[in-house]
């Protein structure tokens, strides 16, 4: 064990250019992250960081999945049927990368237009989390930074900086019905897990966590983790670590390269 809202209907085109974030959005970048390549390794996304595959955060959630989740995601595939569930994730996917090239332009100072029937959507979403969920941070670090523990994992997160007050890991997430607290444990553990990273390589103190949520009917919710709670979730990604690498050995040595596909 290693210790530690409206539908979307006709929008204006001139309303679809996210407001520029930079006016009240302050940027402190005073960490030097790295470059990484993405990669499918029998179709798990990795990270190659200084030539190591390390496998990514939601990789190692995937396997180490309970039983009991994997037989509720397999039930659901078949009340819907496969061709179904596949149309509902792929929808889901695309519109959430739109909401978050949103929210990413924002931060940035950018805008963003996509007038795209997602696209409308997506920036209705964005500007729900803008509105209510943006005004507490206080200081970016960075945004999409790739994060990495060394030897074992890596990930990307959306935003990691100062929000309320404290050091703080960001995430962006789009849902199509809204979420209980009870039900995104691993969300939770994805956060933990960047912060660990974080803490690790830059010798930070990172101990909160924040989801930014909104649903395709523009209901925004926000989930703050902290304290004991949050130690609480890296001690289960460690237990998850340690599960992984007894479950695909080979990948502690980052030199599985068989089915090896940039993405």
């Amino acid at each position: 064990m290693f210790m530690p809202g409206t539908n979307v209907g006709v929008v204006d085109a001139k309303e679809q250019v996210i407001k520029k974030g930079t006016d009240t959005m302050k940027w402190n970048k005073k960490f030097k992250y790295p470059t990484s390549v993405r990669s499918l390794i029998n179709g798990k996304r990795h990270y190659s960081i200084d030539n190591r595959k390390l496998p990514s955060v939601t990789t190692i959630l995937s396997a180490t999945q309970s039983p009991e989740k994997q037989a509720s995601l397999a039930n659901w595939r078949a009340r819907l049927g496969a061709g179904a569930a596949n149309k509902v994730m792929n929808e889901a996917a695309v519109r959430g990368t739109s909401m978050h090239t949103y929210l990413e332009a924002y931060v940035k100072g950018t805008g963003h237009m996509d007038l795209t029937h997602t696209g409308l959507q997506a920036n209705v979403m964005a500007q729900q989390i803008i509105e209510k969920g943006l005004g507490d941070l206080e200081e970016v670090w960075g945004q999409e930074v790739t994060l990495y523990y060394p030897d074992l994992y890596a990930g990307a997160c959306d935003a990691v900086g100062i929000y309320n007050g404290a050091e703080t890991i960001i995430d962006y997430k789009q849902t199509n019905k809204p979420k209980r607290r009870e039900w995104i444990d691993d969300y939770f553990v994805q956060l933990a897990a960047y912060a660990m990273a974080h803490n690790q390589v830059y010798e930070t103190k990172i101990q909160s966590g924040v989801i930014l949520m909104c649903s395709k009917d523009n209901l925004f919710q926000k989930f703050e983790v902290s304290g004991k709670e949050f130690v609480r979730y890296q001690h289960d990604f460690l237990r998850k670590i340690d599960q992984y690498y007894k479950i695909v050995p080979n990948h502690k040595d980052g030199q599985d390269t068989k089915n090896d596909q940039i993405v």
